[in-house]
């Protein structure tokens, strides 16, 4: 579809790449990956056909139709969101039109005469042509995918400009998505979505016919979406086959590799330097000399990238709390007419780290607010608990910061035991690098001040946070590096997140909130899902079957809730990895008990003495139990997979 050939670009006198070679064929699902600033924006848009290499070429096939999605600015007016998602048909409703003119024209003439036949003729093509593609359905696609995107069927009659940048850019991925290029580019694609739209978003993109390369900082829906890795690193192209997951694997190999080969390239470079100043003025050698300084020169050297570091960074941690930290006594919220939140009653225990799930404009923002007393209640009780000390980070949480006090200023004053080198590094962290330190938080940009209001959270932290949308504007190493933060704090989270691997790795609760209620679910996100779709109620059913089908053989109950709890399930790529991990140990398990099953059965037909018999015997018995449940286990996992 597309090749790049020696391709190279720079930006302004920066190098972001050279000598890439890649392609792209019609069913490639590939995730582009890359430290900010490595190029991967320039590289989507090259591909788009918006901006040209500066080396080598760029070919595309005929017939491609690439539909290219920015991170943000677009903006749209003057339809209705439905009349702007119906555009995209303009060829397909002119030919409906034309249908349309044409069997009126039909209903006038002379059945039998040559004009009509001819009439006939046209419809009866265009009509093949607009049901072949569709055409009948495309009003349904339309609020299929709006639907999927979040909008809901009253806001389809509103004006596009009445929406935020944020809705703009869901109705601009609608519109790429209803053309259906055979080519998608789409650069930060989830920015814009919440948890609902993201997944309806990987299943459409699971279902999608043709080929897409995408940007996310997202792990977990890379992983599900993509097939293929294409990273820039290094001022190179490089590709991996496999998700996200398969890449770090793959790549922590290709960087020993490189490591190697720059060690050994240093050793023979030294070598022949110690010759070359050894003999370089004796004649007898003069030969051997220029033959090794030639070889140097033609010596492409292998350079290390300057690769980050991994932060070793411990922050401190809170005074304790009492064992319950906030609890709601039928609480109400509304907003003059719009009652947001009626009778709702939770608790919140020390050690609690809740995600708050649900569409947007369900609360989530609302309910952090009033935890954090920001918002006052229309109804019921709040009661914080003893010594709790709650500390909330908004999504605008920029404007309580100084805009003229230096960066690496303003955090050395929050923890003045921190070096330099220390503070530096976190800030590297959290995007914040070289002569970044030194700017004034005034002249930073909104997303710049958020991440870095986030780091001075964590810095003197509360022991109750309440964090509306902290993965906002983070790459994925700054997103690790929060992570690990929350999950060594020892105090209580809340927090709203859109990011599926942040949520799964952190949360211990999850509070759906919707229909002015909050629904409180044990485990991460992946368990909550899991209940949702109706695992819970299948498990029950499958004890009760067990109890009765065979109540006096616990282990074979045992096997069949373990059986039913896998089916029902839904796994995700890293449990799913866990699994096909312990079925390779199982089955290397398996073999190694198999063959000592046989060498105690072929000891056995040598008779020794009463004691080795009834030792050996003894040890069969074990290792047939043995086998047995590790059998299970793998059959277990098996039926598991394969969901």
């Amino acid at each position: 579809m597309i090749q790049l050939s020696s391709a190279g670009k720079r930006y302004g006198h920066k190098l972001l790449f050279e000598g890439a070679d890649w392609m792209i064929t019609p069913r490639d699902r590939v995730g582009l990956v890359g430290a900010n600033g490595t190029g991967k924006s320039t590289l989507m848009k090259i591909l788009a056909g918006l901006e040209t290499l500066d080396y080598g070429s760029i070919s595309t096939a005929k017939g491609v139709s690439a539909g290219y999605l920015p991170q943000d600015g677009l903006t749209l007016s003057g339809r209705t969101v439905f009349a702007e998602c119906m555009s995209v048909f303009s060829e397909l409703r002119g030919l409906e039109q034309e249908m349309e003119d044409l069997t009126g024209r039909m209903s006038e003439l002379d059945h039998s005469s040559q004009e009509y036949s001819q009439v006939a003729e046209r419809y009866h093509r265009i009509e093949h042509e607009f049901r072949t593609r569709d055409g009948y359905a495309i009003e349904a696609q339309v609020g299929t995918v709006l639907s999927g995107l979040g909008f809901r069927k009253e806001d389809w009659n509103r004006q596009t400009e009445e929406f935020s940048g944020g809705w703009q850019m869901r109705l601009a991925l609608a519109k790429l998505l209803l053309q259906r290029p055979n080519l998608l580019l789409l650069d930060e694609p989830t920015n814009h979505l919440d948890l609902e739209a993201r997944n309806w978003l990987e299943e459409y993109l699971g279902d999608y016919p043709y080929a897409f390369v995408l940007i996310s900082h997202d792990r977990y829906f890379l992983d599900v979406t993509i097939n293929k890795i294409v990273e820039i690193w290094n001022k190179r192209i490089h590709l991996y086959s496999g998700n996200y997951e398969k890449y770090l694997g793959q790549k922590t190999q290709r960087l020993e590799q490189l490591e190697a080969a720059y060690r050994n390239q240093r050793e023979r470079i030294e070598q022949l330097e110690v010759f070359i100043n050894r003999f370089r003025y004796q004649a007898t050698k003069a030969k051997q000399v220029q033959s090794r300084i030639k070889e140097l020169e033609r010596m492409e050297r292998i350079e290390l990238p300057e690769e980050e570091k991994t932060i070793h960074f411990s922050f401190p941690q809170p005074k304790p709390s009492g064992r319950i930290v906030a609890e709601f006594q039928g609480v109400a919220k509304a907003y003059g007419e719009k009652q947001v939140f009626s009778d709702v009653s939770f608790m919140i225990e020390r050690g609690d780290r809740i995600a708050l799930v649900g569409v947007n404009g369900a609360g989530k923002s609302t309910l952090i607010k009033l935890l954090a007393e920001q918002e006052p209640l229309s109804g019921g009780e709040y009661r914080l608990g003893h010594n709790a000390q709650p500390d909330y980070f908004a999504q605008d949480q920029y404007k309580e910061l100084d805009p003229d006090a230096r960066i690496l200023d303003d955090l050395g004053g929050l923890s003045p035991r921190s070096t330099q080198t220390e503070l530096r590094s976190l800030l590297g962290c959290f995007l914040f690098s070289a002569d970044d330190v030194f700017k004034r938080i005034g002249v930073l940009s909104g997303g710049e001040r958020n991440r870095y209001a986030l780091l001075r959270m964590l810095l003197r932290p509360a022991n109750f946070l309440l964090l509306d949308e902290p993965t906002n504007h983070l790459d994925m190493r700054a997103k690790d590096v929060l992570l690990k933060a929350l999950t060594d704090y020892t105090g209580t989270v809340v927090f709203v997140s859109h990011d599926r691997y942040f949520i799964d790795k952190l949360a211990t609760r999850v509070f759906e909130v919707g229909d002015g209620r909050v629904e409180v679910y044990p485990g991460n996100y992946e368990d909550y899902r899991w209940r949702k779709e109706g695992g819970a109620a299948r498990l029950q059913e499958a004890v009760a079957f067990s109890a009765k089908t065979q109540p006096a053989n616990g282990n074979a109950a045992a096997v069949a809730v373990e059986s039913e709890d896998s089916k029902a399930k839904r796994l995700n790529p890293i449990k799913r990895k866990q699994m096909e991990e312990r079925v390779r140990e199982l089955e290397a398990e398996i073999n190694r008990l198999e063959g000592a099953i046989a060498g105690c059965e072929a000891s056995l037909q040598t008779f020794v003495s009463a004691e080795e018999t009834q030792r050996i015997t003894q040890e069969l018995a074990a290792r047939k139990v043995e086998l047995q449940s590790r059998l299970a286990e793998w059959e277990g996992l098996g039926q598991a997979l394969q969901t």
